[in-house]
């Protein structure tokens, strides 16, 4: 009998979001005789039941395309703001699946979509994931799609960044993505030969970042790249992050709770503008021109590297196969060249943030890239 498989496409867009689509859906209906259809705009588009169908005319030509065909959402299944009201569309959606009668369900998505998708398998639900984020955060997975393409923008953006601080003899302090992990900045970093890199998981002293700028001037290099993690924290904020979540962890009544992550929410906010913070601090300390860029949603736009097409066709078309012998509740995740289903429980809930000793830390050390500590 012709088995149904559904795929959607959560979070946010991400390059090779397309290429995926294409290879789970390509070798589901070329190689084992299945009917696929996607599900528009995330998860809420399953509890709404707006399909499409993805045969071979709709997945052709979508391999270099950015974004993606399904549109996606952030909208969490438990969790749906509808008609202004937050409702719990889990029974929609479980009601969806069983209509459309499908077999498997294909999600998309980084590390909140692994959670999501693990509350509608423990609904019993046949489900995989596959792991795209370009923050390349996602647990137990060596890559995700979408990270190759982010750290080339990342990186072309700091090679045309440094003709201008050197043309200015300017500090030029550029954002790159990553809120809680600093995969991108530093790689980019490192690739574009930045003089500075502030990621979250090494909070920063300002005046130790501006130690290694004035040292770069007394060597006659009147300029300086600073690459910033959007999440990098400095040591003054990490000290008062560290003693509000304590005091949260201690607190006894709802109204202290309540207060206590009052403050927390509060010291977020202001860290919402701290890489322009940050090149005031710097302008400040060194007498140097420092200008801010923050590349934003640059940085997910555009075509797919070739590194993240290939990426995306080998775990979709992993995928397909998975589905073929009912190995369910699995993301398919990268191990050391390998397309390894890896269970949701053992990813969800899970960020995979960069060791302290990891080669790329210590490469940009034994280059004499300051990391701010």
């Amino acid at each position: 009998m012709t088995r149904h498989i559904g795929i959607l496409t959560a979070g946010g867009d991400s390059p090779g979001l397309n290429a995926a689509i294409r290879a789970v859906g390509k070798a589901a209906e070329g190689c084992h005789n299945m009917q696929v259809i996607g599900f528009r705009d995330g998860f809420r588009g399953l509890a709404e039941n707006r399909t499409v169908r993805l045969s071979g005319g709709a997945l052709s030509g979508i391999l270099t395309v950015g974004g993606t065909i399904l549109g996606t959402s952030r909208d969490k299944p438990h969790k749906m703001v509808v008609d202004g009201e937050v409702h719990d569309m889990t029974d929609a959606i479980v009601e969806n699946y069983r209509a459309n009668k499908l077999d498997a369900l294909v999600c998309l998505g980084g590390g909140g979509t692994q959670k999501n998708a693990l509350r509608l398998a423990q609904r019993g639900l046949n489900i995989i994931t596959l792991p795209k984020t370009i923050d390349n955060d996602v647990a137990m997975t060596d890559v995700t799609f979408g990270f190759d393409t982010a750290m080339g923008i990342a990186t072309d953006a700091i090679d045309r960044l440094h003709s201008t601080a050197h043309s200015h003899h300017r500090i030029i302090v550029v954002e790159i993505m990553g809120h809680r992990t600093g995969w991108l900045a530093l790689g980019a970093g490192i690739a574009g030969g930045a003089d500075v890199i502030l990621i979250p998981e090494i909070p920063y002293d300002v005046q130790s970042v501006a130690d290694a700028i004035r040292k770069r001037v007394r060597k006659g290099r009147g300029f300086s790249i600073v690459a910033v993690a959007e999440g990098a924290i400095s040591q003054v904020y990490y000290r008062v992050w560290k003693d509000i979540t304590t005091r949260l962890q201690k607190a006894g009544s709802r109204q202290e709770k309540k207060q206590i992550k009052a403050e927390l929410t509060a010291l977020e906010e202001k860290h919402q503008d701290n890489t322009i913070h940050l090149g005031h601090e710097l302008e400040a300390l060194t007498g140097l021109e420092a200008r801010v860029t923050i590349l934003g949603y640059l940085q997910r736009g555009g075509t797919p590297s070739a590194g993240d097409r290939l990426l995306a066709t080998r775990l979709g078309t992993a995928c397909a196969d998975l589905i073929a012998n009912k190995k369910y509740g699995v993301m398919v995740a990268e191990q050391a060249g390998q397309a390894v289903p890896v269970a949701l429980d053992k990813v969800a809930g899970r960020r995979k943030q960069v060791p302290l000793d990891h080669p790329w830390i210590v490469a940009a050390r034994r280059v004499g890239t300051s990391l701010g500590d």
